[in-house]
């Protein structure tokens, strides 16, 4: 459905939603006898993007990403640390509830699960009808009923009157799921923002309440924010699409030329999880993504995405606590012998090792010996954490190993689309200028001591 001219699918080039430089964090507070920061969840960090009028934009990416969080901060729910969301000439982040109520009838929300999104206490006619009394739309029980029952047979469930007054527990899960977006679009709205909207639907009805949103946006003229970790839907539906790793858009533009051609490797990963029909494709390289997401709280520092990276390389912010985790995941593969040697020879505890961004102190490793070992085995740990390692040292009896620079990705223009990677050339995300080249060349760490 992504494909056709914008005449045809009733596009044009008008932006109507502005994203820029949108934040949105999260304090997490300790006890009341914490004395120390509160730690500090960056659920969206720094997004920017636009819609367009009439388009569909999808934004992708796995459960903890901050889609949802994106989402809700764009209608309210949820306040904008910084940044400005522009609607109509207005800054959507700089309104309180109080200004922004009457703008809600013009911005709805299809919520992921339809068992919660509805009241069970209020029947049909009563949940989907309720934002015309609020709103004011209607002023009695016979307009809001004639509204909602225009609603509800637009939406697939007729004839209305079967579905009126009954209660949501009296329903299938893809009757409630057409009752939550015929309320979302009962006040009209210009720009529907769909949270995972069939997520919770079996296979068999997915398809048809994808195609029912898509018909009711050429009817209505709605504009979508599409938001789901599927890009199967993604595809089917979207016009242009935005992949969100950890808070930040990693790439985004034309859904066409973000699926035929990724040109990030998360996005690579992501596509190449999606299951295919086609058995001549049945060999084809995955390259899945290691692990899962990482914490929020501390994100890893350069390109968040590059300790589950498979392109990774030395500019991409390896860390200190890279080469623990690296050492770790080397020594559940290894026998014992192995185990028990290399051990020793990083000191016998890592739990005293001292951890920070571009260094790692080991204050009971052997020099000579930890140095000569990453020269050997350094390009066959589990990630490659080595190839930034610029120094091996001697340091108050201890070893000292040392990283080089690994600046977060700036967002460049790749083909067509916007990327923040690395291997399209190092730039740095605050607007500083280019400091590297994205050379494969492999990067041996320096000899020790």
């Amino acid at each position: 459905m992504s494909d056709g001219s914008a005449a045809a699918a009733g596009r044009s080039d008008e932006v109507v939603l502005d994203v820029d430089h949108l934040c949105t964090y999260f304090e997490m507070g300790g006890g009341v006898l914490s004395t120390g920061e509160p730690a500090v969840v960056r659920a969206v960090d720094d997004v920017s993007f636009d819609i367009r009028g009439g388009e569909i934009f999808g934004l992708v990416g796995e459960s903890g990403s901050g889609k949802t969080t994106l989402g809700r901060t764009i209608l309210g729910l949820v306040k904008a640390t910084s940044g400005s969301i522009t609607w109509k000439d207005h800054d959507l982040a700089q309104l309180d509830e109080k200004r922004f109520r009457p703008l809600r009838r013009h911005l709805g929300m299809i919520f992921q699960d339809p068992a919660s999104a509805l009241n069970p206490a209020m029947t049909i006619v009563q949940g989907v009808g309720h934002p015309l009394r609020i709103h004011g739309i209607t002023s009695n029980r016979r307009e809001t009923r004639a509204k909602v029952t225009e609603m509800l047979e637009r939406c697939g469930l007729a004839p209305a009157e079967r579905y009126l007054d009954v209660y949501p527990d009296d329903l299938s899960g893809g009757q409630k799921q057409r009752c939550v977006i015929a309320r979302a679009l009962i006040t009209e709205p210009e720009l529907v923002v769909a949270d995972e909207p069939v997520a919770s639907l079996d296979m068999s009805i997915r398809a048809k309440v994808l195609e029912l949103m898509f018909d009711l946006k050429e009817q209505l003229g709605l504009t979508y924010l599409y938001i789901t970790h599927d890009l199967a839907s993604g595809r089917f539906l979207c016009d242009r699409i935005g992949i969100l790793y950890l808070g930040q858009l990693v790439e985004w533009g034309a859904s066409e030329h973000v699926y035929d051609a990724p040109q990030h490797p998360y996005t690579q990963s992501l596509l190449n999880a999606v299951p295919l029909p086609d058995p001549s494709r049945r060999g084809r390289d995955k390259r899945l993504p290691r692990g899962e997401i990482p914490d929020a709280l501390s994100p890893p520092a350069g390109c968040r995405f590059h300790p589950r990276c498979p392109q990774a390389f030395e500019p991409c912010g390896w860390e200190g606590r890279d080469l623990v985790d690296a050492l770790e995941d080397r020594w559940t593969r290894v026998d014992e012998d192995t185990f028990e040697r290399e051990l020793e020879m990083v000191g016998g505890d890592l739990d005293a090792v001292e951890v920070e961004r571009q260094r790692l102190h080991f204050p009971k490793a052997d020099a000579a010996r930890f140095g000569e070992w990453l020269r050997e085995h350094g390009p066959q740990l589990p990630t490659a954490v080595h190839s930034a390692i610029t120094d091996v040292s001697d340091d108050d009896g201890g070893v000292t190993v040392s990283f080089g620079p690994g600046p977060e990705p700036a967002i460049q223009s790749v083909e067509g689309r916007d990327v923040a990677c690395h291997l399209h050339g190092v730039t740095v995300r605050d607007g500083g200028s280019h400091v590297g080249d994205p050379s494969h060349a492999e990067h041996q760490p320096a000899d020790a001591g």
